[in-house]
């Protein structure tokens, strides 16, 4: 339950991204397939996730002391730019245009995601 609850709101939190930043896009025809894919999209981005941000933290760790953890921002862009180019290969209609997009987007990613596990409740995410 706890994995189900972290993708909705994955999902939700790439489909504001993509409703607030222009350079973000799904292409899929119909509504339906815009939800698959942003579920899709966000299981490839919590594997990225899970994956690369412990890895790049541990070797990055002098950069993220010097500026203070504003290297996460970058970081994090260029998580989600590489899961624009995963879902791609694999067919999905998820694109990133570039980095700025990016940024912008994981920001609000971040924060969107944040403010929805406020709202869910303990029991649904320690399950």
């Amino acid at each position: 339950m706890k994995l189900l609850v972290r993708v909705v709101i994955s999902a939700i939190a790439l489909w504001a991204a993509t409703a607030v930043v222009g350079g973000i896009s799904v292409t899929a025809a119909s509504w339906g397939r815009q939800a698959l894919t942003l579920l899709a999209v966000a299981v490839i981005f919590g594997i990225v996730n899970a994956v690369l941000k412990p890895i790049i933290k541990v070797l990055g760790c002098a950069f993220y002391v010097l500026t203070l953890g504003l290297i996460a921002l970058v970081v994090n862009a260029a998580l989600l730019l590489l899961t624009s180019r995963l879902a791609g290969a694999l067919d999905l209609p998820f694109h990133v245009e570039w980095f700025w997009p990016a940024f912008w987007g994981a920001i609000i990613i971040g924060v969107v995601s944040w403010l929805l596990n406020l709202f869910v409740s303990d029991d649904a995410r320690s399950r």
